[in-house]
């Protein structure tokens, strides 16, 4: 708040009380008053004016540039009103109140669509697991009649399982501290689990798995975490090469963290795109090929739940070698929560 605008805002005033000294000497001249009068009235009203106006800006002054300065302090901005100080003046009275009452109704604007929210996530939750049970009959009868065409089928079956769970996962990843249990896990059991999920799609494409150096107790939530697993382990085996494919993982103890690689010697990507694979919806150039689409929507999942459960993910690839995954793992992992 500069003091040249707000001399401006109180021109009126100003010329008002001009036109008031000015009446006052006229009057004073037309009766003749003393000479020390026609002084001493025009400069007290002006040095108390004068008083009152500097009074009014210094208090004013202060409490917007207070105001502002913690307004940049906070994160939420829309709560500003509740960290504000209570102003002396009528102006700043109302400011207050008319931000508390716009902060209120922002507040019930966003539950009830936090509500709506809600409400549609568990629906999708409770589909979710509606439609687990026709998958795991057609499987059970896929298995009671094997041959070629059943053995297609079980394949088609086994990705809508997969979106299905990947849904399931993406529709709770915003609330993952409500469903969590931090403890040490064995992470060859947690691969294991992660490679009998794909078996079929490993087994279909003849991909030879090296696994090795995996008998690590990891700080984390095994079923977080093997999901994240099984996304990495599914790109792995989708852009996968036809000829002599090969997927690595193993795991290496550093002084602070325990750091699991998933390698494979696939298409790999261009360099410039690993910096955008964790964005939502990218699916870059392989995302496009034909037979291989992408929704963009699994390493976004990884990162995101990663970064809910305090575990750093890193991507790196060349184009026609293959690519790398690394998750890194915090031995100090339980004071993050």
């Amino acid at each position: 708040m500069r003091l040249g605008e707000f001399i401006k805002e109180k021109l009126l005033t100003i010329v008002l009380l001009i036109f008031v000294i000015a009446t006052i000497e006229i009057f004073f001249m037309i009766y003749d008053f003393g000479f020390s009068l026609k002084v001493y009235v025009p400069i007290a009203i002006i040095v108390a004016y004068g008083i009152g106006i500097m009074t009014e800006y210094q208090v004013k002054r202060n409490f917007y540039q207070t105001t502002l300065k913690r307004l940049k302090e906070i994160d939420k901005k829309y709560l500003i009103a509740e960290v504000m100080d209570k102003p002396s003046f009528i102006e700043g009275k109302i400011l207050l109140d008319i931000l508390q009452q716009t902060d209120k109704a922002m507040i019930e604007n966003v539950n009830f669509y936090k509500h709506l929210q809600e409400d549609y996530k568990e629906y999708i939750e409770l589909w979710i697991h509606e439609v687990k049970l026709p998958i795991a009959t057609g499987k059970l009868l896929i298995e009671n009649n094997k041959n070629e065409v059943t053995k297609s089928i079980g394949e088609e079956l086994d990705k809508i399982e997969n979106y299905t769970e990947q849904a399931l996962y993406y529709a709770r990843s915003n609330a993952v501290e409500k469903d969590y249990c931090i403890k040490e896990t064995s992470l060859q059991e947690m691969v294991n689990a992660v490679i009998l999920k794909n078996k079929n799609s490993l087994l279909q494409k003849h991909i030879q798995l090296f696994i090795h150096d995996v008998d690590y107790e990891i700080p984390t939530d095994s079923k977080w975490c093997s999901f994240i697993m099984n996304q990495i382990v599914e790109n792995s085996t989708k852009y996968i090469k036809e000829a002599n494919p090969q997927i690595e993982i193993y795991g290496k103890e550093q002084k602070e963290n325990i750091i699991v690689y998933i390698k494979d010697n696939g298409i790999g990507m261009k360099k410039e795109e690993t910096k955008k694979v964790f964005d939502k919806g990218f699916t870059g150039e392989n995302g496009r090929i034909t037979g291989k689409k992408s929704t963009g929507i699994g390493l976004y999942l990884c990162k995101k739940l990663c970064d809910k459960l305090g575990i750093g993910i890193e991507l790196s690839s060349e184009k026609n070698v293959g690519t790398e995954v690394k998750l890194i793992f915090p031995k100090s992992s339980y004071t993050k929560f």
